[in-house]
């Protein structure tokens, strides 16, 4: 990719920064896939580990009696105490197993391991291997608690983070003061903050400043100063000063409630290695179900004068086979290595939308990266006031914050926060934007063009070259040019030390696409040591930018745009994982980006980069390991050489490593 060029020559190259006024927010879609794979989909309730404990507990008694006491209890007529014992802890122990198989029997979905466990252990009954059919329950039980116990824990540490809702509310009506459920309370209504208090809706400072502390949100232990005209969200803590904020939307469409909502819901875009595992799953298990059965009935055929001693030694195999081939240790531990994944990144304020996106992010080659907002502060402050053609300072920037009154662009808001004074909105009339241009209307029924370069090329307007190294708002007034207004930004702290860590990394092409002038774009990305730039692009410009780059790169690289996540919606949905800076309030953000950064700090790209590969990595050596494990046992078991007790090893015990193993993404 060129640097890009400047426009005609002996005209000014500058624009609105990030294309002023663009009021693109295509919606970004990606497939969904909501098929679980298996039925150990754990639900959202919490995990009660004392309940659950009991029933174990009464099976282990009864499990630990029944072997010290199996002699006597065999010697009973009919070995009727064996069964007293034995039965109602196999029950205990493996009804959900039993109802489950049941179910999905019932539902045409028979091969799981549900299956695979209910028909070792009836097989290990009918031939009268009671202390082993109760040990494979009881051990897979275990497994499920620990199971449950790791799942529960890492909702537990996205809950954590995001479960900061306040009970009440300090409601202001009529000049007093009512503590109520931030439920009940509406838009527009006003709410008193006090020292120590979570803010309870999301709402804008109209009296007072405070430092809050946005830690639950961002992951950041730095508090934020805010002020009157500033925007607070639930769940944030306000530290020192009483805030009188105005609600601005209700209880549970807070971004807090929002947030959790799309973290809880991120497991149903599954990664492309756990489809792989559930189609892989799909096959093994009747694979196994059919061989187990082989073994049991073959051998006995071809073994002249088989006893029943040698056909039960042959069934006992198919059975010991059966449990070592149970594929718990996969369908339960890869999904919670993700989720793991996805919880860990959350406790940093890095919110992935789904597992597909954390694999993807393991193969990024290409960072392409906005400006404004991501790289930069977004922060605009009025440097330098340049009037033309007869016109004043307080005349330019009075027309200025006329015609910008109407707008949200921060571009706008510089302005506005310069101009200082009282603005009369009935002398703007007329008003429309020209999206990547600027804005036109008429102002004391003189017709006003504010915007960039591009805009006064369009119109045929003369006007001043200017290679300022900042954003410029150009000023024409009945096709006259009055002069332009340059606005300064300037680089996040953590913006060299992110593009080092992407290049740490292994990305071997950082750019940046910004709507802003040659001057500018390149004053910042030799600063921050970027490969290429292109500037004054329209927002279809980033598009075609994305196309390029997606055209040039080699098979299985893939491609991250980092933006604002407002302006930047159609380049977010193009590239392969659209990273959103600035979500700390920003419903686009949330909508359009596949991750969404709430601390707007862009060191945190390769943070997530980190968390994907590593949970990537604990992902493999789970189904190596698992593999490995099963494949010995298997053979051990095929030739006689493990018993049912081996088997419930090689079942639980690499569900439990695996699981353990997993867990460790959270950290």
């Amino acid at each position: 990719m060129q640097k890009a060029k400047s426009s005609d020559s002996g005209c000014c190259s500058c624009s609105h920064e990030d294309d002023h006024h663009e009021d693109s927010h295509e919606n970004h879609n990606h497939d969904h896939d909501h098929d679980h794979g298996h039925d150990h989909d754990h639900g959202n309730g919490d995990f009660n580990l004392k309940q659950e404990l009991l029933p174990v507990i009464l099976v282990v008694l009864l499990f630990v009696g029944g072997l010290i006491f199996e002699q006597q209890l065999h010697n009973t007529p009919y070995s009727i105490g064996e069964y007293l014992v034995f039965i109602p802890a196999y029950l205990l122990s493996g009804w959900n197993v039993l109802t489950s198989a049941g179910r999905n029997i019932l539902r045409g979905r028979v091969f799981d391991e549900n299956f695979l466990m209910t028909i070792a252990t009836l097989g290990a009954l009918a031939i009268h291997k009671l202390p082993e059919a109760v040990g494979v329950m009881l051990f897979f039980k275990i497994g499920e608690l620990f199971q449950e116990f790791a799942i529960g824990r890492s909702r537990k540490s996205i809950r954590s983070l995001l479960e900061i809702r306040p009970d009440s509310a300090n409601l202001k009506q009529n000049g007093d003061i009512k503590k109520v459920a931030p439920q009940t309370v509406a838009v527009g209504d006003i709410i008193l903050v006090k020292p120590g208090e979570k803010i309870p809706l999301d709402g804008e400072i109209i009296d007072g400043n405070s430092q809050i502390d946005t830690s639950a949100l961002t992951g950041e232990s730095v508090p934020r100063t805010v002020k009157v005209g500033e925007t607070v969200l639930a769940g944030t803590i306000n530290q020192t000063g009483v805030l009188t904020v105005k609600v601005t939307k209700v209880f549970g469409e807070s971004s807090i409630s929002r947030i959790l909502e799309l973290v809880e819901n991120a497991r149903s875009k599954k990664a492309e290695t756990e489809k792989f595992i559930s189609k892989f799953a799909s096959y093994y298990t009747p694979f196994v179900v059919f061989a187990s059965l082989a073994v049991a009935l073959i051998p006995p055929l071809f073994i002249s004068e088989a006893t029943n001693a040698d056909r039960f030694l042959w069934v006992y195999r198919a059975l010991v086979l059966l449990v070592i081939s149970c594929p718990c240790g996969l369908v339960i531990s890869i999904p919670l290595g993700y989720f793991g994944g996805i919880g860990g990144a959350a406790k940093r304020g890095i919110l992935v939308k789904g597992a597909t996106f954390l694999d993807t992010l393991t193969a990024v080659k290409i960072v392409v990266l906005d400006k404004t907002g991501t790289l930069t502060k977004g922060v605009f402050k009025v440097a330098q006031i340049v009037p033309k053609n007869g016109f004043f300072q307080t005349e330019l920037m009075e027309i200025a914050a006329k015609i910008e009154s109407q707008s949200n662009h921060p571009v706008a808001k510089s302005i506005l926060e310069a101009y200082g004074g009282k603005i009369d909105s009935s002398d703007v009339t007329d008003y429309a934007e020209i999206a990547g241009h600027g804005i036109r209307a008429k102002v004391n029924n003189q017709i006003v063009l504010a915007g960039n370069d591009r805009l006064l090329h369009r119109e045929n307007i003369a006007h001043d070259v200017c290679n300022a190294g900042g954003t410029v708002v150009h000023l024409a007034v009945d096709n006259r040019y009055a002069g332009y207004i340059l606005i300064a930004d300037e680089l996040k702290e953590d913006a060299v030390q992110a593009i080092r860590d992407l290049k740490k990394l292994g990305v071997e092409r950082i750019v940046m696409l910004t709507g802003d002038n040659q001057a500018v774009a390149d004053s910042v990305a030799k600063k921050l040591g970027l490969d290429s730039y292109l500037a004054e692009l329209l927002p279809e410009g980033k598009v075609e930018a994305i196309e390029k780059l997606i055209s040039q790169s080699k098979k299985g690289d893939k491609i991250v745009f980092v933006g604002d996540g407002i302006n930047d919606a159609p380049v977010l949905a193009r590239a392969d994982v659209g990273i959103a800076m600035g979500g700390l309030g920003s419903d686009a953000a949330i909508e359009t980006a596949d991750v969404v950064i709430m601390s707007d700090a862009p060191s945190k790209v390769a943070e997530a980069i980190q968390i994907a590969r590593k949970t990537h990595n604990i992902v493999w050596q789970n189904i190596i390991f698992a593999m490995s494990v099963k494949g010995i046992f298997i053979a051990l078991g095929a030739f006689g050489l493990a018993t049912m007790w081996e088997a419930v090893f090689a079942d639980v015990g690499v569900a439990l490593a695996a699981i353990f193993n997993a867990t460790r993404v959270l950290k």
